[in-house]
């Protein structure tokens, strides 16, 4: 969550860039919590199969950081 909320005031301060990276790599890091910690240790990331988890979470931050990493302009 800390990784997210970095984003977002990189987001509210106009480097929209920077922050949907920082959002990116926060569900990246979810991915590969999810892979390596047991359901017990994982707490509140396990919503899912541990696949499925692994699987979406690593699509979603791939997209964002896709998104994020190739448009050039914008109203930001």
């Amino acid at each position: 969550m800390a990784i997210v909320a970095a984003g977002f005031v990189r987001i509210a301060q106009y480097h929209w860039r920077e922050g949907s990276v920082l959002v990116a790599v926060a569900l990246l890091v979810a991915a590969l919590l999810r892979a390596v910690l047991s359901p017990e240790q994982a707490g509140l990331i396990v919503i899912r199969s541990r696949g499925v988890d692994i699987l979406a979470y690593t699509a979603f931050g791939a997209m964002i950081l896709f998104v994020a990493l190739t448009i050039t302009k914008g109203p930001l």
